[in-house]
């Protein structure tokens, strides 16, 4: 491949993963939530967490390891009853922090369990692990990357371009949502914000479970 399409197809899925991760999604909103609700620490663990699965499937995908696990159907159906469910997961705890909210801080805490850093850095890397999605968005940028006669260098630029940018998005989420303005947003608007997010996820999580692909 020549050095100037190589560059282009670079181009090309930088852009296209910029557009995929930073569109709104189930991690970016999660993201949002926590930074609001639990600070800018909290939101950055669970963000590494995003990253991590984001940077798993991308070296799955390099490998070709990703694009095998598609041919079986079984494999992509178990992964997506995990993503549902765990979805579904999401949304019912968006939504009892959304019944919570008007209690009072100490009976509201009460009733929620403390998120340690391991527990939302699981819940992060959990929400990417088990979306098929992210596995066949990864292959289709690793695809569209990956021309005749590609470089390793190629598939290197590829997964750390990728991975930047994975870094930046998702924790750029993390730090811009848990600013003192978003945080006294979110107090003033607790309960409709986590009813969406309930709604969002729920509704995720029926489609993904629903879906034939």
């Amino acid at each position: 491949m020549r050095v100037g399409s190589e560059y282009q197809h670079l181009l090309l899925v930088y852009m296209a993963y910029v557009i995929a991760a930073g569109s709104p999604g189930p991690s970016n909103m999660r993201i949002m939530g926590v930074a609001m609700d639990q600070g800018r620490r909290a939101a950055l663990v669970l963000a590494a967490g995003v990253v991590s699965g984001s940077i798993f499937w991308g070296a799955m995908a390099a490998t070709g390891i990703s694009a095998i696990l598609t041919r079986y159907a079984e494999a992509l159906t178990i992964l997506k009853i995990f993503g549902g469910l765990y979805l579904l997961y999401l949304a019912f705890r968006a939504a009892r922090a959304a019944l919570t909210a008007g209690e009072k801080p100490a009976e509201a805490a009460g009733k929620r369990d403390p998120e340690t850093a391991s527990s939302l850095y699981r819940r992060g890397l959990l929400m990417h692990l088990t979306n098929p999605k992210s596995v066949l968005a990864w292959i289709a940028l690793v695809t569209l990357g990956l021309g005749p006669g590609a470089s390793t260098y190629t598939v290197a630029a590829i997964l750390v371009g990728c991975a930047i940018l994975s870094v930046t998005i998702f924790c750029g989420y993390a730090i811009i949502f848990s600013t003192a303005p978003m945080v006294h947003f979110y107090r003033r608007a607790r309960r409709w914000i986590e009813g969406t997010l309930a709604i969002f996820f729920g509704a995720a999580g029926v489609r993904l479970l629903l879906s034939r692909t």
